[in-house]
């Protein structure tokens, strides 16, 4: 029997009868600036503004997507997302965390690491990042890096469990990053990796044809992802490198049956009947407004060269079509886990 608080990911999703047309477009509030946990130089404070967004200074220019206080909104309520499509659980490897040593890179606000710091006292939790902008209130058993996950690596000791979350767009040599990442681990420990398909937007009937610019705007995000040298079209690739890269009992999260490839719906917007998913729907609707500039205006105006105001015009578009019930879009997200064979 499956969980009855949860959709059924067997049965295709019914739109809801009643869409009532279209929804208001949903944008977050902006929360108090986070400071950091350590002490750091001016230089990687010195934030850098375009177009009227705040980007990191580290390593600047090497990450296209914000760091200020909207972007910081838009993360929590991406995690929160993640939670929801799982049933709740921060991570689905097979493990138990409770006296291991543990690594999140990208970490973002932090509050992956955070939750898991307080839901296993015992473990001992470390986040990475180009910016810090995670809170200087934490348990004690967590702490936050300024660091880049595509310098060399300096860790005092391996890893028990890496996590690496949302990384899509972010990453120029996905091999070596694993290769990293085995090389950091425990013998006998885990990896997971979990991203949103950045192929494209999916439906199961003739609406997805009533929203033109979500296509383009798809087509534009992989053209100058790849220009810049961060392809965000990678989950479907996890998998395999994971292997290719000797990681042992290497799977993708499976969510119908016993089907060994299984990617989960997650809709666009309120569009479906099942309460579950409609609510999931909702929150990706405001996870969608909010990340369609954040993921596209550095890469459009320094890539494709967009100007920042035929950006925005475009983007207004591409919401429309998102708010729109009538259209029964939907993404996938890609959770894949593995283990370094404990004779390594």
């Amino acid at each position: 029997m499956g969980d009855p608080s949860q959709p059924n990911y067997d049965e295709p999703i019914v739109p809801d009868e009643n869409p009532h047309g279209y929804d208001d477009p949903a944008f977050l509030t902006e929360s108090d600036v986070a400071s950091s946990t350590q002490s750091l130089s001016s230089s990687v404070l010195n934030y850098q503004y375009e177009n009227g967004r705040r980007y990191h200074a580290f390593r600047e220019g090497e990450y296209p997507i914000p760091n200020d206080e909207v972007e910081q909104d838009r993360m929590d309520l991406n995690h929160h997302i993640h939670r929801l499509v799982v049933g709740g659980d921060l991570y689905r490897a097979p493990i138990d965390p409770s006296e291991m040593r543990i690594l999140d890179l990208g970490t973002g606000t932090g509050i992956w690491a955070i939750e898991m710091a307080d839901e296993f006292p015992g473990a001992n939790v470390t986040g990475t990042d180009l910016s810090p902008i995670q809170p200087g209130l934490l348990p004690s058993n967590c702490r936050f890096e300024v660091d880049d996950f595509e310098s060399d690596w300096d860790f005092s000791k391996p890893f028990d469990f890496i996590h690496v979350r949302n990384l899509a767009g972010s990453v120029r040599d996905w091999t070596l990053l694993i290769q990293r990442i085995k090389d950091n681990l425990n013998n006998g420990g885990w990896v997971e990796m979990v991203d949103f398909d950045g192929g494209g937007i999916y439906c199961d009937d003739n609406t997805g044809q009533k929203a033109p610019n979500i296509q383009d705007w798809v087509r534009f995000q992989q053209e100058s992802s790849r220009s810049f040298g961060k392809d965000l079209d990678v989950a479907q690739y996890h998998k395999r490198w994971m292997i290719e890269a000797g990681f042992k009992n290497v799977h993708e999260e499976i969510y119908k049956a016993s089907h060994l490839f299984v990617t989960i719906q997650v809709p666009l917007n309120p569009w479906p009947k099942d309460r579950k998913l409609k609510e999931l729907g909702r929150y990706e609707q405001a996870n969608m407004m909010d990340g369609l500039e954040a993921y596209s205006l550095a890469l459009y105006t320094r890539v494709l060269g967009w100007t920042p105001e035929e950006t925005r015009a475009f983007l207004a578009k591409v919401r429309r079509e998102i708010v729109d019930r009538s259209i029964h879009l939907y993404t996938k997200f890609y959770f894949v886990y593995g283990q370094k064979d404990e004779g390594e």
